[in-house]
């Protein structure tokens, strides 16, 4: 409705009242969805169930859509709404220069994406999830070529759209195998339907094309290439709600789907769910934490990072777990505040100084004092430095994945480590001006940061402070989710709710609902918590002070140290980097590669 309203009235209204319009109905759906929140967890079994249009089910069957609400899903829609309210909000100045249109078609873009995410965290159809899920790919590829002037935003929004259109083309095949197979496209109508059946290929190929949209869309190794391309030539407030929320649903979708659809009788065994994903997630941790450690390009460093801890919630969800599920809801809502705070900061630098060059902008910061603080706070907190909400969350998925194999909690110490470690690395240099200015390396190509054009074109107007102030307040949400322990309770109840496939089909078919097998996870913080985020940010410090201050001492060890460096800059960051090439061919195959792979390592499991 809001942006209906907005591109109607977007030639009789003034600019202010454009504003007021869209910060209204992002703050209208806010609200909504919080009250939703507190309603859903009032209910018997933690579930609010309807039935658009009235259409339930009869005899167990139904061409109907239903809407399905837990504590993880309205809480991922609460996300969406609150990133979205504080987005409308720091592009309030954006588009202050002619023509006037831009932003109105800004806002109603951005209204619609919200439209397309919340939906999509809510439904229990999968056709629907289908229309939904591409209604935000969609959005997101106008969103990313905004600036149409400028050729590079519009290589990026191609790269995101070939490469997400034919993932979502692989969905709806496998979609239209299931419904072949079932005669249904409700996800717990689906799910029953495949016990009278016995998992075969057809279940194997429809669950891997069926979840090919959401790896995509969630930057998993190797389906994760358009990410760091698109967030590099995004709009600063594009990238911290595509880093921020988008590629956390579709980690949320592969889990919904394989836990209602796929993780009963006739369907895809939990042992070889846990084990792929499980691998995956830690391929997609390794790489992305490799890859954001050695990026100068402050934008491409944030995205490698969120490809990282991509891995680290896909490996708590795939443990189908409720302990681990409810440390992985704590680590996404923390890491929303924190990674959309770092790229709204990133945009104050773009707009400031035409650059996000970590080398190019060596000292220029300091004239910055409170952004500089926050984003090493947010470096800081990236790490997993308690008492934030992404320590917590972290140290609870890590526990339940140090339970199932020891060597998982070093995973996630590495992973926070060398991504935590890079953002203060880049922020000593920068607003500080630690260290000697760096030089290039071997592995360094074009993709530098330098020379960007600035998104507030006018450069006789200085950076907005709202670009300044939203950070500090998403910051404070990150650290509020670590600090109140009502949180930590409700995520953990609606984590048991999220694991108990046979309460949701039962909600869904209106029947009674058994007893959950799960007693409610403990979400406070412990010693060994506290105790492994803190040696996670200590190495994180220590990575950066090494990286920013090495280069200036001339004794045997520090050129040591540099020769070690370099050896491992030729050996494994160039081949890695060159499989980064920008071309869209080479990010296709990979596509086509690692589905192949999935079918063929899922399949050897059932």
């Amino acid at each position: 409705m809001g942006a209906a309203l907005l591109v109607l009235g977007s030639r009789l209204l003034p600019r202010s009242a454009v504003d007021v319009l869209a910060g209204g109905f992002a703050a209208l759906t806010a609200a909504d969805l919080a009250w939703l929140w507190v309603r859903v967890g009032d209910t018997p079994h933690g579930r609010a169930i309807s039935w658009a249009g009235g259409w339930t089910l009869r005899h167990g069957q139904s061409v109907g859509i239903v809407l399905v609400g837990d504590r993880l899903s309205v809480g991922l829609a609460l996300l969406v709404s609150a990133l979205i309210l504080a987005v409308v909000a720091y592009s309030w100045r954006y588009f202050d220069e002619p023509p006037a249109k831009h932003r109105t078609t800004f806002s109603a873009l951005l209204l619609v994406f919200e439209a397309g995410m919340c939906g999509f965290a809510l439904t229990g159809d999968l056709f629907n999830a289908f229309v939904f899920f591409e209604l935000m790919g969609v959005v997101t590829y106008a969103l990313t070529g905004y600036r149409i002037e400028d050729p590079r935003p519009l290589h990026g929004a191609l790269t995101f759209g070939i490469t997400n259109s034919l993932a979502a083309y692989a969905s709806l095949l496998g979609i239209g195998l299931l419904y072949a197979r079932t005669g249904e496209l409700g996800m717990a109508q689906t799910g029953v339907a495949l016990a009278h059946h016995s998992g075969d290929a057809l279940t194997v190929t429809a669950f891997v094309l069926v979840i090919a949209s959401m790896l995509v869309k969630s930057a998993t190794v190797p389906f994760h290439f358009w990410l760091p391309d698109a967030h590099a030539v995004a709009p600063s407030p594009v990238c911290m709600l595509m880093s921020g929320v988008m590629v956390e649903l579709g980690v949320y979708g592969v889990a919904r789907v394989y836990r209602v659809v796929f993780g009963g009788p006739g369907g895809v065994p939990a042992s070889a769910f846990t084990h792929t994903m499980a691998a995956l997630g830690v391929l997609t941790a390794l790489t992305g934490a490799i890859m954001c450690w050695q990026q100068r390009h402050l934008k491409r460093l944030l995205a490698f990072s969120t490809i990282s801890h991509t891995g680290l919630w896909l490996l708590g969800l795939s443990l189908l777990d409720p302990s681990a599920t409810a440390g992985t809801a704590l680590y996404v809502a923390g890491h929303a505040g924190v990674k959309a705070a770092l790229f709204g900061l990133a945009g104050v630098l773009l707009n400031a100084h035409g650059s996000v060059d970590e080398y190019g902008l060596h000292g220029r910061g300091r004239d910055r004092p409170l952004a500089g603080a926050l984003f090493l706070t947010a470096g800081l907190a990236l790490a997993g430095l308690p008492p934030f909400g992404t320590g917590l969350g972290k140290a609870i998925a890590e526990h339940a994945a140090g339970e199932s194999s020891g060597w998982l909690t070093a995973v996630f110490v590495v992973v926070s480590a060398l991504t935590g470690g890079a953002v203060l690395r880049a922020g000593l240099r920068i607003f500080y001006g630690a260290g000697p200015a760096p030089s290039p390396s071997i592995s360094d190509v074009e993709t530098s940061g330098d020379g960007e054009e600035p998104e507030v074109v006018d450069c006789e107007r200085t950076v907005p402070r709202v670009m300044t102030v939203v950070p500090a307040v998403l910051l404070a949400g990150g650290l509020a989710v670590g600090l109140w322990p009502g949180v930590g309770r409700a995520l953990a109840a609606g984590a048991r709710a999220f694991e108990d496939r046979a309460g949701y089909l039962a909600d869904v078919e209106n029947l009674p609902v058994p007893g959950s097998a799960h007693p409610v996870p403990s979400t406070a913080w412990t010693t060994s918590g506290v105790l492994l985020g803190l040696l996670a940010t200590a190495t994180a410090f220590s990575l950066a002070a090494v990286a920013v201050w090495l280069p200036a001492h001339s004794g045997t060890w520090a050129r040591d140290l540099r020769t070690l460096a370099a050896a491992g800059d030729r050996r494994l960051i160039s081949p890695l980097r060159r499989l980064h090439s920008g071309l869209l061919g080479d990010y296709l195959t990979w596509l086509t590669l690692g589905l192949a792979v999935l079918m063929a390592v899922v399949g050897g499991q059932m």
